[in-house]
């Protein structure tokens, strides 16, 4: 069972447009709820800041589906709201499942503070599901989310808005308006302002490796990576992808060997963008600590 810190994967697109409010998801018995496009926002990222969230990816041409659905809404059920199922209709719902990268279903993909994190595809035994379940809930511990999801029938809890730091404004209003080269501008500006700023550094990197990944084809980026192994750029551009899709084990093992069979400039590039990427995935993620030591040992 491999689990991920919580991934770079994109799902802003589904956020809510301005100017309405979603309609409340309905819900199928106990902490299980459905979604659709219109209220994903509010029932599924929205709530994954307080709780966590388990999204149940279904189709209703898929003969299991039903079955599975109620045993994963039993399992989900008896944690008694430390988590909550939100099963997603593809068919009716394609933009979710384009942006979660579904390929087949069932598939059920746990939501940490808004970040996805795979657990498993296809209908796996009872034993299993309340494994992944545990593993999640271990994993939304170490994030901070420990929240119960409100008992059917409650109310859920406004999510806190923290303040916004002003310093912050004209890399969000670049960001917002799709100019990422814009927010990276910002954000330099205010490293080189305060070069010992974490936070300011791990949304400069955020912001820099959407830069990077935005629109490229994943298989054909692996696919070059594959066909020219010395090529640094082609290994440098399959890390970030694997980092922004969770993976991130795979990122930091490429990334490594890269650096040891690499030399002077190739062998900083690599290096430094190996570092930017523990900056992306968060310096107490355990795997960062992993991978540093072994970078230390590829290095000298």
């Amino acid at each position: 069972m491999s689990f991920s810190r919580p991934g770079a994967l994109d799902l802003s697109a589904l956020a809510r447009p301005a100017g309405g409010a979603a309609p409340g998801a309905s819900s199928t018995g106990g902490w299980v709820v459905d979604a659709t496009e219109a209220d994903f926002q509010q029932v599924a990222l929205e709530a994954s800041l307080q709780h966590l969230v388990v999204l149940s990816l279904w189709s209703p041409r898929a003969r299991e589906s039903a079955d599975f659905n109620a045993r994963l809404g039993a399992a989900a059920n008896a944690y008694d709201g430390q988590l909550l199922l939100v099963q997603v209709d593809v068919d009716a719902n394609p933009g979710i499942a384009q942006a979660l990268g579904a390929q087949a279903v069932p598939l059920v993909v746990g939501l940490v503070k808004g970040q996805p994190v795979p657990l498993f595809q296809s209908a796996v035994p009872d034993d299993q599901i309340r494994g992944y379940f545990d593993e999640l809930i271990r994993l939304g511990a170490e994030h901070g989310v420990t929240g119960r999801a409100p008992a059917p029938g409650d109310a859920a809890p406004a999510p806190e808005e923290p303040e916004d730091d002003p310093r912050f404004a004209p890399a969000d209003a670049a960001f917002n308006a799709g100019d990422l080269d814009g927010a990276i501008a910002a954000y330099e500006k205010l490293a080189a302002q305060s070069p010992g700023d974490a936070e300011v550094a791990e949304r400069l990197a955020g912001v820099r490796l959407m830069a990077r990944t935005q629109g490229v084809d994943l298989q054909q980026a692996r696919a070059a990576a594959a066909d020219a192994p010395a090529d640094v750029e082609a290994q440098l551009l399959v890390a970030d992808l694997d980092v922004s899709g969770g993976h991130v084990d795979d990122a930091f093992d490429r990334l490594i060997q890269l650096v040891a069979r690499t030399a002077e400039s190739d062998r900083d590039r690599v290096r430094e963008r190996l570092l930017e990427l523990f900056t992306v995935v968060g310096g107490d993620d355990p795997r960062v600590a992993t991978a540093r030591r072994r970078l230390a040992t590829a290095l000298y």
